[in-house]
């Protein structure tokens, strides 16, 4: 039986789904759409097919729900793009936030799952790794483009291939053309679909695991994006002021070229030598905990440095023309009661952004959070047990 709270937006979900699959050529893809999203919003403690079946009542046909999610052939860019339209204007989205978040199995058959780092479990298990774009806002977020991360162990042309793990791609359903690439990449490349689709938003926001990676900060910069990215304590950097100079030519073998004469220091040393002294307070939002806040929630506060800072690196050197490594702002959290900063963000940000634009930036991030939680505990986001590449993405 349907929720009284589905049965008062019923017509509402009916356009909707209307809407999102309006793409599809067939009739029964089109009705199937609208019923399996209906199942994911029931009441109910798990949503995969068989348990949404059985709430479904006269519409709950398990074989046609799970042909409809795994094997129909309809392509997800598609919703995908309808989605992104619809929430554009909901949202009114100031950022662009990427992360991935792991999807935990016990068995070795679904497409891409290996033993690898996630997050959802904090430590090595046997998982899949999905890559998310958020169009997000202080107010509201999104998931509007996904991939699942392949891992070398599936990649024939990796020197990572395992032979059995490449033997499953044909039962998987993973197209030939498909093949390992780090998600950093993964995550450029929906950042270039979302934007072939018209959505055009001028900010990137990512964790460490994406901002400690320079190639993907300089494919950022590269589309004209701003971004504000975590990074770790070991980047490092050239103060501001610090000048490359030319060594004296000896006379013998190549000129020398201009260098910094010190070597790079880690983000830490560098906030450390400002000193606590100059971490200032900031205030970005106001949380879900009661307190004094206008709504009556708690305020979310802390004190910040920022630091105008040379990012240093191969591919940095690489990548910028002249001698001098662009200036870029470094924001490090530093709370009153530690002893040494805890979390720290690069972003290229014009030099006149005031601080806390800087942190409500870098804090945005925990929108993807919300995100997450919502998705898998409310609508069942971890609860797909289809194996094959194309159902993981429908």
């Amino acid at each position: 039986m349907l929720s009284e709270e589905l049965a008062a937006v019923r017509c509402d979900l009916e356009d909707f789904a209307a809407e999102m699959f309006e793409p599809f050529a067939r009739a029964d893809q089109r009705r199937w759409g609208g019923v399996y999203l209906r199942g994911l919003l029931l009441d109910g403690g798990r949503k995969s097919v068989e348990p949404m079946a059985a709430r479904l009542g006269e519409d709950g046909n398990r074989q046609a729900l799970a042909h409809f999610v795994t094997s129909s052939p309809w392509d997800a860019a598609h919703v995908r793009a309808r989605l992104a339209w619809h929430m554009q204007p909901v949202i009114k989205p100031t950022a662009l936030v990427i992360d991935d978040t792991g999807f935990l199995k016990d068995g070795d058959a679904s497409a891409c799952v290996t033993r690898q780092y996630t997050g959802t479990a904090g430590k090595v298990t046997n998982c899949q790794a999905g890559v998310s774009l958020h169009l997000a806002s202080n107010g509201a977020s999104a998931a509007v483009n996904w991939r699942l991360f392949l891992p070398g162990s599936w990649d024939p042309a990796s020197p990572k291939a395992d032979r059995a793990t490449v033997a499953r791609r044909d039962k998987c359903a993973i197209p030939a053309q498909v093949g390992h690439v780090e998600k950093w990449q993964l995550a450029l490349d929906m950042i270039d679909e979302t934007r072939s689709w018209g959505i055009e938003v001028p900010q990137v926001i990512a964790d460490g695991g994406y901002g400690d990676t320079a190639a993907f900060r300089i494919g950022v910069e590269e589309r004209g994006l701003d971004y504000v990215v975590g990074i770790s304590t070991t980047t490092t950097a050239q103060p501001e002021d610090a000048q490359p100079c030319t060594p004296a030519y000896s006379g013998r073998g190549p000129r020398p070229v201009p260098a910094y004469p010190e070597p790079a220091q880690q983000v830490k040393s560098l906030v450390i030598a400002a000193g606590k002294s100059s971490a200032r307070p900031v205030q970005w939002r106001e949380g879900s905990r009661p307190g004094s806040g206008r709504s009556g929630f708690k305020r979310m506060y802390s004190r910040f440095v920022a630091l105008r800072i040379r990012p240093a690196g191969r591919e940095i050197r690489k990548a910028t023309p002249g001698s001098e490594f662009p200036v870029r702002w470094l924001l490090a959290e530093w709370p009153a009661d530690q002893d040494a900063p805890v979390q720290f963000w690069l972003s290229n940000l014009p030099e006149t952004t005031p601080l806390p634009v800087l942190v409500r930036t870098a804090k945005l991030r925990w929108r993807i959070e919300n995100d997450y939680r919502e998705m898998k505990q409310a609508l069942g986001l971890a609860h797909f047990e289809g194996r094959t590449w194309p159902g993981w993405h429908h």
